[in-house]
């Protein structure tokens, strides 16, 4: 059968896969999102459903004001002896630590802290042995893979961590991931930066500690100088066998949004590409070393690719995060609507404001929104001692649909109430800058907001009047600006849904469509 990469798309970075009773399971990093770390499960690496998350209490993870692009990075996913472990970073309390659970589709344990530095932590379990190893830098302070062996029951270092591998050559050696297949011991590793550089490097030995050969010709993938060049930025590879012994990797990538326009707002990908062991023990990967937008793999089964999402068929515990450790005394989540409740905290505040969002998939979509706003004023249930509102914000509330990157580039359509009476906006939020592109007079707090978008521009609409017949368009807001080259950081657009101020609104009829 032929698949088509990304296999996961929109914002899941960082993929890491293990296999566990003949079935796959993917996790993906989450940074300042909550519940953190999506878990997925596959029969066949192509389809994945998402089962859960695995970081879904406060006690397990510090998410309290980190800056965007802060908190839960590259987690790795293992399966030992009856039990799964995860191991990730907290970037943001320079913290790595693991956790683990005997029921993928359950809780996971509390955290077990690792006192050995560097990023993008992971495990190799050999034998009796089990190895801990990020990236981090040598007595010379010179970028290397370090490893320990631990005590998995508890933690503690058995071990002096050691410097095992200063990569190939390239910049910002991460992503370590080793593998004991047939003679030798594979460490795999990212190069280049997470962007337009990034690379799929390895080496091997005959023991875990090394020494390490350099494989000959990296680095073994990496689009950089890949034309037509949509899929770019391949990278932070786990090697897996599938069931009849073929091998793959899977990676992150991004698509950038033209051909001629080097931008991404959608976030890193999750990109599935053949591996090929040889007679010398070295494996390629992909046709040329490069990933292609499709494969033709064998298997008997089809690509399913999910194209409307709404309240009815979008879990509010698998698809729907918030930022950061909500105040889940906000919101309301119902099978077919949405009402939340708007404090002081905006969206331009790195912080939790009330918010709940869902991954933008593709480029070309629609998706709507109907809105009815209640101030404090209209809400008699309301009271100030359930959730106290700065008097400031009792004049600027609002509630409606964003397009988050992060705190400083959003798009916001929404409805307002002001002395002077309801409105319908568009504000643009690019850098510092905050500007309302447009505002229309609505009879009273509700409306349709809606946006339709294609891989260059967001256009936004409000329908109103009777069966919200009337429809005006309010403006349109550039992708580039939201993406990681405008806005930096590791992350993609979402699409949020928003309370702020003294207010309450109910969200309904929500529908995002996934167009060709």
């Amino acid at each position: 059968m032929r698949y088509t990469n990304p296999i996961l798309s929109g914002f899941y970075p960082d993929p890491s896969v293990c296999e566990a009773g003949g079935k796959f399971y993917l996790a993906c990093s989450s940074f300042q999102y909550f519940p953190g770390v999506p878990l997925f499960e596959s029969t066949d690496l192509v389809n994945w459903r998402q089962i859960g998350h695995a970081l879904t209490r406060k006690s397990q993870v510090m998410l309290e004001k980190v800056r965007s692009s802060g908190g839960v990075f590259a987690p790795t996913l293992r399966f030992h002896d009856g039990r799964f472990y995860m191991v990730t970073n907290n970037n943001s309390t320079q913290e790595n630590f693991y956790i683990y659970t005997d029921d993928i589709y359950g809780e996971w344990s509390e955290a077990v802290t690792v006192d050995q530095g560097g990023i993008d932590p992971s495990l190799l379990f050999d034998g009796e042995h089990a190895y801990f190893i990020s990236n981090g830098q040598d007595e010379q302070g010179i970028n290397c893979v370090m490893q320990c062996e631990i005590d998995i029951t508890t933690g503690n270092k058995l071990t002096p961590s050691k410097p095992i591998w200063n990569g190939s050559g390239g910049r910002y050696l991460e992503s370590p991931h080793m593998y004991h297949i047939d003679d030798f011991y594979y460490l795999v590793a990212a190069e280049g930066g997470t962007e337009y550089g990034h690379m799929v490097t390895y080496a091997r030995a005959d023991n875990p500690w090394g020494p390490f050969t350099d494989y000959p010709h990296n680095p073994v993938l990496t689009n950089r100088n890949k034309a037509p060049n949509i899929i770019q930025g391949i990278g932070h590879g786990d090697l897996i066998r599938n069931s009849r012994g073929d091998w793959f990797i899977l990676t992150l990538g991004f698509r950038q949004i033209h051909e001629w326009q080097p931008y991404h707002h959608l976030g890193r990908e999750v990109y599935l590409t053949p591996v090929s062991f040889h007679e010398d023990g070295w494996f390629t990967a992909g046709a040329d070393g490069t990933t292609d937008a499709s494969y033709e793999i064998a298997g008997d089964f089809t690509q399913e690719q999910k194209k409307i999402y709404t309240f009815d068929n979008t879990p509010w515990d698998m698809d729907w995060v918030y930022l950061r450790h909500p105040h889940m005394e906000n919101y309301r989540k119902e099978p077919y609507s949405l009402t939340l409740r708007g404090t002081d905290i905006t969206l331009d505040d790195a912080d939790s404001p009330t918010f709940l969002g869902i991954r933008q998939k593709e480029f070309n979509m629609t998706v709507s929104v109907d809105v009815n706003l209640l101030t404090s004023t209209d809400n008699d249930n309301r009271s100030d001692s359930d959730n106290p509102i700065s008097p400031a914000t009792v004049q600027n509330c609002e509630a409606g649909l964003t397009l988050y990157m992060d705190e400083l580039q959003h798009y916001d359509i929404f409805v307002t109430k002001s002395p002077d009476g309801y409105q319908a906006a568009l504000k643009l939020n690019i850098g510092g800058i905050r500007h309302t592109q447009a505002s229309i007079p609505l009879p009273d707090g509700q409306a349709r907001l809606s946006v339709e978008a294609d891989s260059l521009e967001y256009h936004f609409y409000l329908l109103s009047g009777e069966n919200f017949a009337s429809k005006t368009k309010l403006g349109t807001g550039y992708t580039k600006y939201l993406s990681s080259e405008v806005a930096g950081g590791f992350t993609g657009t979402m699409i949020g849904l928003y309370a702020v101020g003294a207010c309450e609104a109910e969200f309904t009829e929500f529908t995002c469509t996934y167009h060709e």
